[in-house]
């Protein structure tokens, strides 16, 4: 997904939720953000002339900041969590009315782009799902996304079998969903604290948590939680086998493969689709770099 416009798989849902914002003759929009999503609809609105003010917490990765500025959206920063940015939203559109709130799930055409990750891979693949299909979660509207498009795709008689297991994976510095999915729950409870190097799942409490619930139970699937100095090391190991730089959202889905596979839970010969959902390079601060500084031959 980092081949996309603006580094992550977040240009999706902006790209049709821009495009229909403009056709219904909205002048303004609104929405938090931890970076990736504030960036990609910056990055839209400005091809639209549409004015766009993003709320975001200061420590949300800078190139994101970079990225709404160069694009000409209105920055604001929060000290706290998305959740805080929402509330600032929620007072700036309150204030003026021709802005409107297109936070997650507050508008409906943004999971309509994510469902285009679900048409491509079933495309790619052959008209056939993998078994397993392993996504890093913070709002969850990629793998509710997902999970739209493939069922929509075996309605049409395009797909057949059943769908994927799919597997929601967090941090376990912020993991409302998977503590939820442990617990029976049909929907999460707030996370205190919440804290991760993963800073795109770092979301207390999704909006939309009662339907990533119901894809993972609907599916068989299952919400694991991995630990941050795992996943960066995997982001280590994926740019070393395979030349990539995974985002640490992207990382943590090896983490979770690996987890599941030593625990039986995924079959070695299951054929498992990880999810990499942006650019390591909005991520500078996810390696360690220990190089020193040589003296020169004289």
């Amino acid at each position: 997904e980092g081949l996309l416009p603006t580094g992550s798989f977040k240009a999706r849902g902006a790209a049709v939720g821009v495009s229909r914002a403009r056709e219904l003759g909205v002048t303004g929009l609104a929405m938090p953000t931890n970076g990736n999503a504030g960036a990609a609809w910056a990055a839209y609105a400005a091809r639209a002339g549409i004015r766009m003010v993003v709320a975001m917490p200061v420590d949300a990765p800078p190139v994101t900041r970079a990225e709404i500025v160069a694009t000409g959206s209105e920055l604001r920063l929060v000290d706290g969590r998305i959740s805080d940015a929402g509330r600032l939203v929620k007072h700036l559109v309150a204030e003026n009315p021709s802005l409107t709130d297109v936070a997650t799930l507050k508008e409906p055409y943004r999971i309509e782009g994510k469902k285009t990750i679900g048409f491509e891979l079933a495309e790619q693949l052959g008209w056939r799902m993998p078994d397993v299909l392993i996504y890093p979660t913070g709002g969850g509207v990629g793998l509710i996304g997902i999970h739209k498009a493939l069922t929509e795709l075996v309605e049409l008689g395009w797909l057949t079998g059943p769908l994927p297991r799919f597997v929601c994976v967090q941090s376990t510095g912020c993991a409302p969903i998977v503590r939820a999915f442990e617990a029976g729950q049909t929907e999460s409870e707030p996370w205190l604290d919440a804290r991760t190097v993963a800073y795109g799942i770092t979301v207390p409490k999704a909006l939309g948590d009662f339907l990533v619930l119901d894809a993972l139970r609907e599916t068989g699937g299952t919400a694991i939680a991995v630990d941050d100095a795992d996943l960066l090391a995997d982001v280590r190991l994926a740019g070393g086998l395979e030349g990539l730089f995974f985002c640490p959202e992207g990382a943590a889905t090896i983490t979770a493969a690996r987890v599941l596979r030593e625990s039986g839970w995924l079959g070695a010969d299951e054929e498992t689709l990880l999810l990499n959902t942006g650019a390591g390079l909005i991520y500078p601060d996810a390696v360690e770099i220990s190089a020193r500084v040589e003296n020169l031959p004289k």
